[in-house]
């Protein structure tokens, strides 16, 4: 019997294989980790009659030990496309794959959003996920953020249009990459900057994938705010463009903006106030642009969209606000795993502030990041792998304040506490602008350790 080969026991590899199995394949899913939550998740899995090769990394000698009659092979997102294994395995005329496919395969019957940028997709994708589901619109959402895609194909596939009537997918440039036969009826693309390097080389590449994603598109809309798509409007295919400032021109108008705090649709339509939505920062606004058009393309009122703008409680890890320490506002960037993540909740937040950032650095330009330190800060608390490379960055932008190194979250969070009491500071933020990846499994797990970190200090005057 031919064998589906999943590449990497995560989320995806998991989602694709139970999918999979269901439909009577005989699996076999190749993880590279050897670690007891590896044993731990291994056994269950197995338990449901799927095989897992655990400690064994990609190759074409693990692939011939295995000696099964491989049909396809399925990639989890954080495999890369261009392994060299999985170049040379498609040369041999193997069938490869992503794990987004499986869900595309099954569900492109039915509408998709396809929500694509390096920062603000998941806020978009969850917004519009809460915008059409409050207005009795079926449409699940998936892919890099909540279910894994094939698991939202594993629960709604053969319902048919009946019982979807959209499916939102928020789509990485890891997704995108090993799944270009993917055309949404609407796509998304909030922003670009440098982000993955380390995996895609280049910008142009990265930015291709991306624009790759919009191409295939049947309706797009563009963030006008944006630096990079607004100054490459002239190559990118026609759109509707939305803009928190208005920045558009007489060959490059304007589609949707906020005008004298009203969200004004095509020159003539006023939807609603922008205080209906509850998100801070201008960022958040671009967002909630985003979704508007995309809500009115996908037929709802701009009443409709209002009511339900109204009810969004905002994301965790994404400027979450926590409470206050003796009227210290405490906020939750996790999710700011980049400079210009980091830069946008800087902006945001009441000033001046303690900044607590660190992590696995990541490549980008930190120029607008240290131009925002510098003007909303008074202070920066470092901790992790990245502590010494960013404190290095910080002196050398001549920062006027205090910059402290720990070695991990939890001293960090202390000392950013203390230096806050002593001071007049209005804010203490969780701002990264690094990658989790040093001492957390993701950007989640070290947004619950530093809630779990400040649960003591909430309503205190001082420290326990």
């Amino acid at each position: 019997m031919a064998v589906t080969l999943i590449i990497g026991l995560g989320v995806a590899g998991i989602g694709a294989a139970r999918l999979l199995n269901e439909e009577g394949r005989k699996i076999v899913i190749l993880e590279k980790e050897n670690s007891e939550k590896i044993h731990s998740i291994q056994k269950k899995i197995e338990s449901e009659g799927i095989k897992v090769e655990t400690g064994k990394n990609l190759s074409l000698e693990v692939i011939s030990q295995l000696k099964e009659d491989i049909q396809e092979i399925i990639i989890s997102p954080g495999v890369n496309w261009e392994d060299p294994t999985l170049i040379r395995l498609r040369e041999l005329n193997y069938l490869v794959k992503g794990e987004m496919s499986l869900a595309w395969e099954r569900l492109n019957n039915v509408p998709w959003i396809g929500v694509t940028g390096t920062n603000g997709k998941t806020t978009v994708t969850c917004l519009l996920n809460h915008v059409l589901e409050t207005n009795g619109k079926k449409a699940p959402m998936g892919g890099n953020v909540g279910f894994a895609a094939s698991e939202v194909a594993r629960m709604f596939k053969g319902d048919g249009k009946s019982a979807l009537d959209w499916l939102i997918m928020e789509m990485s440039s890891y997704q995108i990459e090993a799944s270009t036969e993917i055309g949404p009826s609407i796509g998304l693309w909030t922003s670009l900057t440098p982000d993955h390097l380390e995996r895609h080389g280049t910008l142009e590449k990265y930015q291709s994938l991306k624009r790759g994603l919009i191409n295939r598109s049947q309706i797009r809309i563009f963030n006008g705010d944006d630096a990079y798509l607004s100054s490459n409007r002239d190559n990118l295919p026609p759109g509707i463009w939305v803009s928190a400032k208005r920045t558009g021109t007489k060959e490059h108008p304007i589609d949707l903006w906020i005008d004298n705090k009203g969200i004004v649709f095509n020159d003539k339509n006023h939807l609603f106030q922008s205080s209906e939505c509850q998100l801070i920062g201008e960022h958040n606004m671009q967002n909630m642009l985003m979704v508007t058009a995309a809500a009115l393309s996908a037929g709802l009122s701009g009443e409709q969209i209002k009511k339900s703008l109204r009810t969004f409680p905002g994301l965790p890890h994404r400027l979450e606000k926590l409470g206050k320490i003796n009227n210290i506002d405490i906020y939750n960037d996790s999710k700011a795993t980049n400079f210009d993540a980091a830069k946008t909740g800087l902006i945001a937040i009441d000033s001046p502030s303690i900044v607590l950032a660190g992590g696995k650095p990541k490549e980008g330009d930190p120029t607008d990041w240290l131009n925002a330190l510098r003007e909303k800060s008074s202070g920066i608390v470092l901790f992790g792998e990245g502590a010494r490379f960013l404190e290095e960055l910080i002196i050398s932008s001549r920062f006027q304040h205090e910059v402290v190194c720990c070695d991990d979250l939890a001293k960090a969070t202390r000392v950013a506490i203390e230096i806050s009491l002593k001071k007049n500071i209005k804010t203490i933020i969780l701002s990264p602008a690094c990658a989790s990846f040093d001492q957390y499994q993701n950007f989640e797990e070290r947004g619950i350790h530093f809630h779990n970190l400040i649960k003591p200090y909430l309503s205190t005057t001082s420290l326990p």
